[in-house]
């Protein structure tokens, strides 16, 4: 089974009409593009993704870290980084921080310390053609995806690591609706494979969340989950609430919880759930908290 750490991907299945399901799932027996090569990394890759067929031919497809503009050939690759000039994501710059240190891996391979990760929040209507090669990248390394061109509705929020000249190259994102009516925060989210096992999962989880608390919202991922989505978002769910609990005084509702924290209240509860942390009392849930069990 492949390794996928931190990724995660996230599917409204009622949305989907059986035409667009039976599409996926012949397109997904079969694996064009086997590497791709982006920036300094060659990364196997794990599923089918639609480029347009003159690109899904190939066994190798070379892709731009900056702009996510793909190539057949290296040596129009190479001239393609040569001449491009802006060496970030077409949004707005909304975090920027010191890069956390690198695995041990990393270093034994002589892979440079990132001096900062950033993160852009890119407009699918504004910059289609970027989100567009942003979706199809995604697809190599998420199974169940289906949004590849739509990209107008969405906003995406994409994490670089930034080296010591100011290039900003792409290590992850996540996406969600301009408008959910559902309320979602997160409609897809994935680390690059040779970016994983940094807390970048993490990291994307932790800004989606600040997002939406800023917005005066609350916000709960696309459901269902996968296994591995209800695990992460579970681990940070839990650390969360159990800091707000340790740290804040008097008695708490599931209510005050949600505008601390911007976690909706029904992730609330089953997390609480889960901790053996809240009851059902005279028709309501009720936290039941002590200093032993907030550890």
């Amino acid at each position: 089974m492949k390794r996928r750490i931190d990724e995660i991907h996230h599917v409204q299945g009622q949305s989907y009409d059986e035409a667009l399901e039976k599409e996926h799932e012949a397109s997904t027996k079969v694996k064009n593009i086997k590497v791709i090569e982006i920036g300094r990394y060659e990364v196997d890759t794990w599923y089918f993704s639609p480029y347009p067929d003159v690109f899904a031919m190939q066994s190798r497809l070379y892709i731009c870290p900056y702009s996510l503009k793909y190539f057949k050939r290296r040596d129009s690759y190479v001239r393609h980084l040569a001449a491009v000039t802006r060496r970030g994501p077409p949004g707005l710059r909304i975090y920027a921080a010191p890069a956390p240190p690198q695995p041990e891996a990393n270093a034994k391979l002589g892979l440079p310390q990132p001096a900062r990760l950033t993160l852009y929040e890119v407009d699918g209507s504004t910059a289609k053609v970027y989100c567009q090669c942003l979706c199809l990248l995604a697809k190599l390394f998420l199974d169940h995806k289906t949004l590849y061109y739509d990209v107008d509705p969405f906003l995406f929020y994409v994490l670089c690591e930034e080296d010591a000249t100011g290039a900003e190259s792409l290590a992850g994102y996540f996406s969600k609706e301009k408008s959910s009516a559902e309320g979602n925060n997160i409609a897809c989210i994935l680390v690059l494979p040779q970016h994983q096992r940094k807390g970048y999962g993490k990291l994307l989880i932790d800004l989606a969340y600040h997002i939406t608390l800023r917005e005066g919202k609350v916000g709960s991922p696309e459901k269902p989950l996968s296994d591995l989505g209800q695990l992460s978002f579970r681990s940070y769910w839990t650390e969360v609430l159990l800091e707000a609990l340790r740290t804040q005084r008097g008695n708490l509702s599931i209510k005050d919880l949600a505008a601390s924290t911007a976690i909706r209240s029904d992730d609330i509860i089953s997390t609480l759930q889960s901790l053996n942390l809240i009851r059902f009392w005279k028709g309501q849930h009720v936290i039941s908290v002590s200093a032993k069990n907030c550890r």
